[in-house]
């Protein structure tokens, strides 16, 4: 799969989301209360900590984004 990235290099999710609010103009504060989330969980996320699938879909959900899930080719 040509388009898949290398072990070690995974997309930075916690900044792509922060760009993304960011760019709207929004507060963490306010990506929460949109995403039904609370403010330091919007935090956990942009710090790249362990969060849900389900947390990341809300978030995405939100701010137009969409998410892709793909299986790595070990051959």
């Amino acid at each position: 799969m040509a388009n898949m990235p290398a072990p070690g290099e995974l997309p930075d999710f916690g900044k792509i989301i922060r760009d993304a609010r960011v760019a709207r103009g929004w507060s963490q504060e306010e990506l929460g209360r949109r995403a039904e989330l609370s403010r330091p969980t919007i935090a956990r996320v942009e710090r790249g900590d362990d969060i849900s699938t389900a947390t990341l879909a809300k978030i995405a959900a939100v701010l137009g984004l969409t998410l892709e899930m793909r299986t790595v080719d070990e051959s």
